[in-house]
């Protein structure tokens, strides 16, 4: 029996409903573009090509990144390196003039004043490379005396020494420094960084001997019995402060930035105190232009120093940093002794080969 016809007309419907539903067609109560249909279909596709590019891009900005910053931490290296040679050669020039050998005291002081204005600058919010923090002065003072030695001593040496063997000399600042922490604080090393020591402080000896025998070429630059007294006691004031800074950093919870940005105005005004007594003014008047532009260009060197040594520790670690002043050893001792005036037949040569190959190994 044939079904009514508004029945067959119903079933009809439900029909093309169902067909309109599988065909994904529009619905009518969201007015939205169903999933299936064309349009959302490239939609999807763009959508994944925009995520692929976007993904290409991030590795790439990955794999730049640590190309921009190794460039970066070669680029202070070479700014370290070329700054320490520069500032040696350039204390060694004006030391050299008579008008300033007996101004030690000031040259320090005003070292430390550049120093401490060129943290203040770096801590500033628009750089921030460091944020301050406030120590009592009363707590610095032994620390600023033992810095103010660490400075002048060495100075001195380099005063009445040749440059090669005021460089080697500071070779001897690694063995003093572990005497140091044995003795006070029963710290010890490996046993194959205590014979790579031996040659390097044999070698060191055997400089000291040759290069303050009188030469018989009036040209030969050469150490005298009071340079060498001043370098080791140069050396042993800068492992004294070497081995306090540590100290003193894990006593203050505060990094070496923070800790040097305190003491270095401490130290600069305690040197003012000292200075009618050591210094001699008179002769400064008679000083060239050209001396004066070698005390700013000292200062130049002595900022970036600062301002590398911090990337360099930052960027590379502390044993990178060890392996960088290795470089500047080799370096320093290099040219010092191309300027010298030395053959290659000298006595001394084998010590410092020998003093080299020590902190190398």
């Amino acid at each position: 029996m044939a079904r009514p016809h508004t029945e067959m007309e119903a079933e009809k419907g439900h029909l093309l409903q169902e067909e309109d539903d599988e065909g994904n067609s529009s619905d009518l109560s969201g007015g939205r573009t169903a999933v299936g249909s064309p349009t959302n279909r490239l939609a999807s596709i763009d959508m994944e090509g925009v995520n692929d590019i976007d993904v290409e891009k991030d590795a790439a900005s990955t794999q730049e990144r640590p190309q921009k910053n190794g460039t970066k931490l070669v680029a202070w290296i070479t700014i370290n390196t070329l700054a320490t040679i520069g500032i040696i050669f350039t204390n060694k020039a004006i030391f050299s003039d008579p008008s300033f050998k007996r101004c030690q005291v000031s040259f320090a002081s005003f070292h430390f004043f550049v120093t401490a204005l060129t943290l203040f600058v770096l801590s500033r919010p628009r750089l921030a490379m460091f944020t301050p923090e406030p120590v009592r002065i009363k707590t610095l003072l032994p620390l600023a005396i033992a810095m103010s030695l660490n400075v002048i001593l060495p100075n001195a040496s380099l005063q009445f020494s040749s440059v090669t063997f005021y460089q080697l000399a500071r070779i001897l600042l690694t063995p003093t420094v572990a005497l140091i922490n044995y003795i006070f604080y029963s710290t010890t090393i490996p046993r194959n960084a205590v014979y790579a020591l031996i040659p390097a402080c044999v070698g060191v000896g055997i400089v000291s001997y040759y290069d303050s025998k009188a030469p018989t070429n009036s040209k030969v630059q050469s150490t005298s019995y009071v340079g060498v007294i001043f370098a080791f006691s140069g050396v042993l004031a800068s492992s004294l402060y070497t081995v306090w800074v540590s100290s003193y950093q894990k006593a203050l919870k505060v990094n070496s930035m923070q800790l040097l940005y305190n003491q270095a105005p401490v130290g600069g005004v305690l040197l003012l105190y000292i200075v009618p007594w050591t210094d001699n003014f008179w002769s400064i008047n008679h000083a060239s232009i050209s001396k004066w532009m070698l005390i700013l260009l000292s200062g130049v060197f002595a900022s970036l120093i600062n301002l590398s040594q911090f990337f360099i520790i930052g960027g590379a670690g502390p044993v990178s940093s060890t392996v960088v002043g290795h470089l500047k050893t080799c370096a320093i001792v290099t040219l010092g002794w191309i300027s010298s005036g030395r053959s290659v037949g000298d006595k001394s040569i084998f010590g410092i080969l020998l003093a080299i190959a020590g902190i190398i190994a």
